[in-house]
């Protein structure tokens, strides 16, 4: 003799049982959301094992598995997936690094020793190293390429040096004339320069001169030129 079954919470004995839920409808937005992680994935991996001249949309889209037509629903080039593959990498390595902010302790060359010794550390790591150069060449000949670059990845990133000059230069630690831009550009300059041109090995201790020859001519006794 077979068991009925209990009657489901609330209902009465007797009554009808309730009906079966209806299956779920795939979730269209998780499902966008999992194809652009993996198309960005792709992106990422296929440019630093075959450079950014060998990579193509058929490649991206085999390796992420999907349609070559939902890339280009998307975007419009290989270089926009791997600039918007590199800002999802610059937002994880922040999360990783538990990213607050630029640091302001007080010593100003301490703070940018800090974040520059992570940019060498940065420009070094093999994730980041390809993506990056490919993405400098195509901007150098990609003019929209190379606006939407500076804007969205570059101009985020310079704000916050110039910031902490800005809050230095109130403070006294900066020539009252000091250009701020300009004191960014020495800082960064040097350093992309030789990344991107490999004329010397990138190390902590170039990145402690940069702030140490920079600050010198900005400091507070420095003189403007003009």
């Amino acid at each position: 003799m077979s068991v009925p079954p209990s009657p489901t919470p609330g209902s009465a004995p007797g009554s009808a049982p309730d009906p079966a839920p209806s299956p779920r409808t795939p979730d269209a937005t998780r499902r966008s959301d999992r194809s652009r992680r993996a198309i960005l994935d792709a992106a990422l991996a296929l440019v630093g094992e075959v450079g950014y001249n060998k990579l193509t949309i058929e490649a991206i889209a085999a390796r992420a598995g999907v349609g070559k037509q939902t890339i280009y629903r998307w975007w419009s080039s290989k270089a926009a997936v791997l600039l918007d593959a590199s800002l999802a990498l610059a937002g994880e390595a922040g999360e990783q690094a538990q990213w607050a902010g630029f640091p302001d302790t007080g010593d100003l060359a301490a703070d940018l020793k800090h974040v520059l010794r992570a940019t060498v550390d940065e420009f070094n790591d093999e994730r980041y190293e390809a993506p990056a150069r490919a993405l400098t060449a195509a901007g150098a000949t990609d003019p929209a390429l190379g606006a939407r670059f500076t804007e969205q990845l570059l101009e985020p990133q310079l704000a916050l040096y110039e910031a902490r000059l800005r809050t230095a230069r109130e403070a006294g630690q900066l020539a009252p004339d000091a250009d701020l831009r300009l004191t960014v550009e020495l800082l960064l300059g040097p350093l992309t320069y030789r990344w991107l041109l490999r004329t010397a090995p990138l190390t902590h201790a170039f990145a402690d001169a940069l702030v140490d020859s920079v600050l010198g001519g900005v400091g507070p006794g420095a003189r403007s030129g003009s």
